[in-house]
């Protein structure tokens, strides 16, 4: 069983436990340093000094309000002792600093008291290090200044992270509408063809049916069979794809023309593979389970689309001259897996310019799947999707002996 979230390994918690012995002893420490060296030495109190503030640092990232607390306690500690000014100009812009991280990492409600209290603490210090109320009141300026600019830089590092992170949602939420818009098209074109065979075998049906009955029956019996199939896809799909915004001809904003070629499925895999080879990468493909099991079209395309993406990923990133695809067919999951050599690599491109990886968990997502995709311990990527098949059957049809002729009367008429 895996551990707890909140739980911190071994190393996390001596790490953290010296992070803060460290910051306690800051106010001790640079209270000593200016107090020290032969002939009280500016130097090196000076140096002392940034040693002393040195501890707090491993403090911030983790705790950046309780070392802002010990900043300001060695600050005025220090003060009391009524040292050269120059001495505590780094102990000021530190607290300033920290004030500044707070302004990146908290809301408005806890940064405004807490500048307020270090600008207080400051302003005591100066107290003692300051003579003459110009002095005073040109140091309170200079305060109060130095940390509305650490507090402006640090809302804008906020804002600037937060408008990044709205663009990359939005940008992802935009990849995933034209994802639904693509496979929305492809659905279109395996409904159209099956929609085509029932019209043409009822046509035929309704030809013979008075000369040649039993091909009128095979004909039925193919527009039964496709008409299940179509709706078993349907219901699978559909069920799942929100209906995106679309204008009057039914293509959506700027979409491209649905393509008129018919989709692909996992019977291509050797003419993909063939032009993966062209671009310098062998393939190695292995069929497990039933290979000669028929498979749901949304689901044969989904694989397909999957595999080839990878495939893609593989040539254009991963800077190996082989990769290894697994199909393994079961009762009720179609398991596809895309395994490389190659040096480790993100999920996705930093920048977000590229989709793939959403793209693929999405039309496992559609399909009531799993997805996963991420950097092998000991080097390359893995790319998996485990797509479930649909496990009730099409109920048989029923026998020519068993099926009654057609009589051109509806079903109950006693015959003349």
């Amino acid at each position: 069983m895996p551990a707890a979230p909140t739980e911190r390994p071994p190393s996390g918690r001596v790490v953290m436990v010296l992070a803060w012995c460290a910051a306690f002893a800051h106010p001790f420490v640079l209270l000593s340093a200016l107090r020290a060296g032969p002939y009280r030495s500016t130097e090196l109190r000076l140096f002392l000094s940034a040693v002393a503030v040195g501890l707090v640092l491993p403090l911030v990232r983790r705790s950046p309000l309780a070392a802002l607390g010990l900043l300001l306690a060695g600050l005025f500690a220090a003060s009391t002792t009524r040292p050269e000014g120059m001495l505590l100009y780094l102990p000021v812009l530190a607290a300033d600093a920290v004030v500044g991280r707070l302004a990146a990492l908290r809301p408005l409600r806890v940064l405004l008291p807490t500048a307020l209290g270090t600008l207080a603490v400051q302003i005591a210090a100066a107290t003692y290090t300051t003579s003459g109320q110009d002095v005073f009141v040109s140091t309170i300026v200079a305060l109060a200044l130095a940390l509305l600019t650490a507090g402006l830089l640090g809302r804008s590092v906020r804002e600037r992270r937060s408008h990044a992170a709205e663009l990359r949602a939005r940008t992802a939420a935009e990849a995933v509408t034209a994802e639904r818009l693509r496979i929305a098209r492809e659905l279109h074109d395996v409904i159209a063809h099956s929609i085509g065979v029932i019209a043409i075998q009822a046509g035929v049906g309704r030809r013979v049916i008075d000369t040649q009955p039993a091909e009128a029956r095979n004909a039925l019996a193919t527009i039964e069979t496709t008409s299940r199939e179509t709706l078993a896809g349907l219901r699978r799909t559909l069920g799942a794809l929100r209906a995106p915004a679309k204008d009057t001809d039914g293509q959506g904003p700027g979409a491209a023309p649905a393509p008129r070629d018919p989709a692909p499925g996992l019977a291509d895999l050797d003419r993909l593979v063939a032009s993966t080879a062209d671009a310098g990468v062998r393939v190695e493909v292995r069929h497990l389970g039933g290979p000669g099991r028929s498979l749901p079209p949304e689901v044969d395309l989904a694989a397909y689309r999957i595999v080839q993406e990878s495939l893609t990923n593989v040539v254009r990133h991963a800077s190996t001259p082989a990769c290894r695809v697994t199909v393994d067919r079961s009762e009720d999951t179609l398991l596809v897996e895309i395994t490389d050599d190659g040096p480790a690599r993100p999920p996705a491109p930093p920048t977000g310019a590229g989709y793939g990886i959403v793209g693929m968990r999405e039309r496992a997502a559609l399909l009531g799947g799993r997805f996963s995709a991420g950097p092998r311990p000991g080097g390359g990527f893995h790319v998996t999707a485990a797509l479930p098949l649909p496990t009730d059957a099409t109920p048989p049809l029923p026998t020519d002996a068993a099926r009654p002729l057609p009589t051109g009367r509806p079903e109950g008429t006693p015959a003349p």
